[in-house]
């Protein structure tokens, strides 16, 4: 859904051409907090802004009496569940505990003109999407949120959460291979490039990398995502400790991608999801989120 945005530009910044205050509309905004913003403008032009450089909708919301803190939207996370190195049987001690879901505003509060966060955030470890962010997410097979359908580790869940829990399978499609094998090469150019000018390279990233690799694969073949890496453990914990030559890294690296070129060749898995379904579901908890007995 596009947005306004109110940009404001920090004393001696030099990356923005616009002057502050201009107001645009975010056609792209991503899900990593780290990449850019893609922003249009009324006269037809996009420019790419970092997230630091935005004040999203917040001239509005400060105007609106009544509007939304989001300290109190956290009472209507629906959906919450541990992922990440705890989940996947990564953890060791100091490991961050991290917690991801959805919420379900109340309708009030969505259709006002202070509108609602696309997503909340307490910090890194702890991230709640609105519900129509996470579905259409999850239809363009961001892992992210597909790892939220399949954790063992579920703290919250109320009854229509799991209505879409139970509809997880339709949102597993063949995008999977486009998504997750794009986000691996990009992030292993930018590896290289680190590796190159700097001499070292985010090892925990690289971990992690591969066991998305990993995990697509597992889709493909068999139409679930998993979460525990068991089997891989110790390789996986070894190439974070940087104890794994890069040169074994990349051929691991490689090997999996055939691996899931391999995969998306003989998987049994749609073309597309669902949309139709995702689409019924997602009416259907804005009809109840718009009674006046709803309560999160």
């Amino acid at each position: 859904m596009e947005k306004q945005v109110h940009i404001v530009i920090p004393e001696g910044t030099k990356v923005l051409t616009r002057p502050a205050g201009r107001v645009g509309i975010v056609a792209h905004a991503p899900s990593a907090p780290e990449h850019s913003y893609r922003v249009r403008f009324a006269d037809g032009l996009e420019e790419s802004f970092r997230r630091i450089d935005l004040t999203i909708f917040k001239h509005v919301q400060d105007e609106v009496p009544g509007g939304p803190d989001a300290t109190d939207l956290y009472r209507f996370v629906i959906y919450r569940c541990v992922v990440g190195s705890t989940a996947y049987g990564l953890s060791q001690e100091g490991s961050d505990m991290d917690r991801r879901g959805f919420y379900l505003p109340p309708a009030d509060i969505e259709w006002s003109l202070a509108g609602v966060p696309e997503q909340l955030e307490t910090d890194s470890e702890e991230v709640y999407w609105e519900i129509e962010k996470f579905i259409r997410l999850a239809l363009k097979a961001n892992p992210n949120v597909l790892e939220c359908f399949y954790s063992p580790l579920v703290e919250t869940c109320t009854p229509l959460a799991q209505e879409l829990i139970d509809l997880r399978h339709i949102f597993l499609s063949q995008y999977v291979h486009r998504t997750y094998n794009a986000y691996v090469l990009s992030q292993f150019k930018k590896l290289e490039q680190d590796l190159r000018n700097h001499g070292h390279v985010r090892w925990k990233h690289v971990m992690h990398l591969i066991r998305l690799l990993l995990s697509g694969v597992v889709v493909l073949r068999h139409g679930f995502v998993p979460l525990r890496v068991d089997e891989y453990r110790d390789r996986l914990l070894a190439i974070r400790r940087g104890e794994v030559p890069w040169e074994d890294v990349e051929h691991w690296r490689l090997t999996l991608h055939r691996e899931l070129d391999d995969a998306l060749a003989s998987t049994t898995l749609p073309e597309h999801p669902d949309y139709e379904r995702a689409n019924e579901f997602l009416i259907r908890a804005r009809r109840i989120s718009a009674s006046t007995e709803y309560a999160a």
